[in-house]
C-alpha cells in the first residue's frame, strides 16, 4: 500500500483527491491538509510515500513546500496553471496534473508512479512458504497465513483478498496467479479467473456456485470441467 497525503487550499479540490485516493486500491490516505504549513507539521512525525501537492497556495506555495521539506516521498503536483509544469519537474516531481482532474488521468499518473518508484516495494511479496502456511506482507505487516484457515481467495485488480475462517480477510498486493502458484495444488483449485477455493472447505454448491456463508463463488466455463472432475471423484450416487 502506498501511503499518501493530499494538500490543497481549495476544499472541493481536496475532497476530489481524497475521493480518488479512496477508490484506488493501492493507495492509502494518511492525511489531508488545507495548507502546506499543516502538512509540514505532520511530516515531522509521520512518513509517507506519495504527496499530492497543489502549487498555488497562500502563505507557502506547493513548490516552496517541496523545496523545504526533507521527506523522501514522491510528489505529484496538482494545479490549474500549466506554466508551473517545468519548475515542478525540475524538483523531480513524479507527475503533474492540471485541474480539473478526471479520475482516468489521476489513475494513469499514480499507476505510472507506482510502477516507476514502488515496484521494489511490493507489499505482498511472499517471503517464506512450506506445505502448511506462508508469510506475506500486508499493509507493512508480516502476516502468517495457515493454509487450513483459508476458505477462498478473491482477485481485486492488483490485490488479492484472502478470506479466512478465524479472522477478517487479509489484503495483499499480489496477482492471483502468483498466489495460485504458491498454494498446494492438492488443497486449492482455481474455479474462476477471480477466485481460488479451498477444496476441503467446499460444502454447498448451487447452480454452478460454491457457497461460503453469504459469499457465492461462481464456477466459470473455463474451469467447469476441472471442477466437475473434482466432484465426480467424490460424488456418491
Amino acid at each position: 500500500m502506498i501511503r499518501c497525503i493530499a494538500i490543497d487550499d481549495e476544499p472541493l479540490a481536496l475532497r476530489q483527491i481524497e475521493g480518488y485516493i479512496d477508490k484506488t486500491p493501492f493507495l492509502e490516505l494518511t492525511g489531508k491538509f488545507n495548507s502546506a504549513l499543516k502538512a509540514m507539521d505532520f511530516l515531522q512525525e509521520n512518513e509517507v510515500d506519495l504527496m499530492f501537492v497543489d502549487i498555488n497556495m497562500p502563505d507557502l506555495t506547493g513548490l516552496d513546500f517541496v523545496k523545504s521539506v526533507s521527506s523522501k516521498a514522491k510528489v505529484i503536483f496538482t494545479t490549474a496553471y500549466r506554466e508551473y509544469g517545468y519548475e515542478g519537474f525540475q524538483l523531480d516531481a513524479a507527475d503533474y496534473l492540471v485541474k480539473p482532474i478526471a479520475y482516468p488521468e489521476f489513475l494513469k499518473a499514480v499507476t505510472k508512479t507506482k510502477e516507476r518508484f514502488f515496484s521494489k516495494k511490493e507489499a505482498a511479496e511472499t517471503i517464506e512458504k512450506n506445505d502448511k502456511y506462508l508469510f506475506i506482507k500486508s499493509e507493512y505487516k508480516i502476516v502468517r497465513i495457515d493454509f487450513n484457515d483459508i476458505t477462498f481467495i478473491e482477485s481485486m485488480r492488483d490485490y488479492v483478498r484472502i478470506h479466512l475462517e478465524t479472522q477478517k480477510p487479509v489484503m495483499a498486493l499480489m496477482g492471483i496467479k502468483k498466489m495460485e502458484d504458491f498454494l498446494p495444488k492438492a488443497d486449492f483449485m482455481r474455479v474462476h479467473r477471480s477466485f481460488i477455493v479451498s477444496r476441503s472447505k467446499i460444502s454447498t454448491i448451487e447452480r454452478n456456485r460454491i457457497i461460503f456463508g453469504k459469499d457465492y463463488i461462481p464456477v466459470s466455463e473455463q474451469y467447469k470441467d476441472v471442477f466437475q472432475e473434482f466432484l465426480d471423484t467424490r460424488f456418491l450416487k
